[in-house]
């Protein structure tokens, strides 16, 4: 059976128009938020919110208020056409690219905050970043009301503070995070692969390399700052330049992971033009 093509939704009293529709029918609502660019990784999480739910919608916005003012907003890559050919074979029949006007129409006035996970990490590294992340999601989330919201875990982080901003502030929604799409080389997928040449996209999956090579120490010991160290060093020597390469608590990672039963080791560094992240987690045995 042919897949139906979405239809594209530019304004806010449209989707909600389509999607009152779709509850009146009785049928379920997911929702992949994205920057668009899409690849692999996206294509994933669509899968997955086809499977939880008869209606998929996919929102395509890049959203000015999660960058810094020396960060890529202006260079940050946009495919409308490109993408909305890929979409058109995939299970998705809504799709949402607003206008940045659309969805600020008054500027940003409201900002939502989520203090205790916003200003470590790349919060330290990117001030402000995750007040915006959390505010257009809050938005979008009003927007589509969905009973599913799809996001990777590559973006660890940012997945803690949706599923916190989505539990404090008592919203029907449940968040799924799906697992990270790779390279085969075990670079996680990412729009801003493209800013890699193609000696840089090898030497990236040196990052996917450092999380194994903790991960297998960290089974084996709690005394992980030695190693830390070394692999800093290492990535370091290799050509990157690193924000952080840490472990924390894999259900807080505001929290220390020496008490924990899952682990997380997280890592951002910059590869040329690119700032990349992962993760891996770790189950513990104490």
């Amino acid at each position: 059976m042919p897949i139906e093509k979405p239809t594209i939704f530019n304004t806010v009293k449209e989707i909600r128009t389509r999607l009152q529709e779709v509850r009146n029918q009785g049928q379920s609502i997911s929702f992949v938020p994205t920057m668009g660019n899409l690849h692999q990784g996206h294509f994933d999480l669509i899968l997955k919110a086809s499977e939880l739910a008869d209606h998929v919608v996919v929102s395509i916005f890049v959203n000015p208020m999660q960058f810094g003012p020396h960060e890529d907003f202006d260079a940050y890559p946009r495919t409308l056409a490109t993408d909305f050919g890929a979409l058109s074979e995939l299970p998705c029949q809504s799709i949402f690219a607003p206008t940045v006007r659309e969805i600020y129409p008054k500027g940003v006035s409201t900002e939502i905050d989520v203090p205790s996970l916003s200003t470590i990490l790349c919060g330290q590294h990117r001030p402000g970043h995750f007040r915006g992340v959390a505010t257009i999601v809050n938005k979008l989330l009003n927007i589509v009301e969905p009973q599913y919201a799809i996001l990777g875990k590559k973006d660890y982080q940012q997945l803690q503070v949706i599923e916190t901003m989505v539990s404090d502030l008592l919203m029907p929604i449940k968040i799924v995070g799906a697992e990270t799409t790779r390279e085969p080389s075990g670079l996680a997928m990412s729009s801003r692969n493209a800013y890699l040449s193609e000696i840089q996209r090898t030497l990236a999956a040196e990052l996917f390399h450092s999380l194994n090579t903790l991960a297998i120490a960290l089974a084996e010991t709690r005394h992980m700052s030695p190693i830390l160290k070394i692999e800093r060093q290492r990535l370091t020597d290799a050509g990157f330049i690193v924000d952080y390469l840490e472990i924390r608590n894999a259900d807080n990672i505001s929290a220390t992971y020496l008490e924990a039963t899952r682990a997380v080791i997280l890592v951002a560094a910059r590869l040329g033009k690119a700032r990349l992240i992962d993760n891996l987690v770790v189950h513990l045995t104490h």
